[in-house]
């Protein structure tokens, strides 16, 4: 059995200058890079999830548009699996779950956007699957929600959703401690 990366909805409209810019995308696709070019020296099982929109009245990640594009810091390699999907969870009406069961995989590394939404929804799904999660806390973004009159800020989001989910769903882990973990497992 083995461990895959499951990078959620990295894409351009979630950056500067998209459609729904998230707060702090920048950093977290850059240690998303860092995770992403480790399991690739191991040779591990890597998945792209590449969320397209087609529901009616939709404002970003609309089907052959430049935002709905895997963004270019974890731009996915020829041989690499992209899962495009239609809702928050990814395996729901996708073949995600196949392709894990086809590579053997036991547990998988998450990280992606948003905190409160996709990754969320995919994390717990893939639990209930009976995989074994890790969440790379600082390899995920959010962004600023509202509730009752109140702004909740990004970090408050993001650290409620990853505090619900490390509850019971998934180890929440910094990526420079998931990168000793791989290095140390490969040498």
């Amino acid at each position: 059995m083995s461990t895959a990366l499951i990078l959620i909805d990295i894409q351009n409209d979630y950056f500067a200058n998209g459609r729904m810019e998230l707060v702090g995308s920048m950093e977290a696709a850059g240690a998303a890079a860092l995770l992403l070019k480790a399991f690739r020296q191991a040779g591990w099982p890597v998945f792209h999830i590449q969320h397209v929109s087609m529901q009616p009245g939709a404002s970003f990640f609309l089907p052959n548009t430049k935002g709905s594009e895997i963004h270019h810091s974890v731009a996915p390699l020829p041989e690499e699996t992209i899962i495009t999907k239609h809702f928050p969870n990814s395996f729901r009406e996708t073949d995600l779950l196949e392709k894990l069961r086809r590579v053997e995989v036991d547990s998988i590394l998450f990280c992606g956007m948003m905190t409160s939404m996709c990754v969320d929804a995919t994390v717990r799904a893939a639990f209930d699957q009976g995989f074994t999660c890790t969440v790379a806390q600082d390899a995920c973004a959010t962004l600023n929600l509202s509730f009752d009159g109140e702004t909740i800020p990004a970090r408050h989001v993001h650290g409620s959703f990853l505090a619900a989910m490390g509850a019971v769903y998934a180890k929440i882990r910094a990526t420079d401690d998931i990168l000793d973990g791989i290095s140390v497992n490969k040498g």
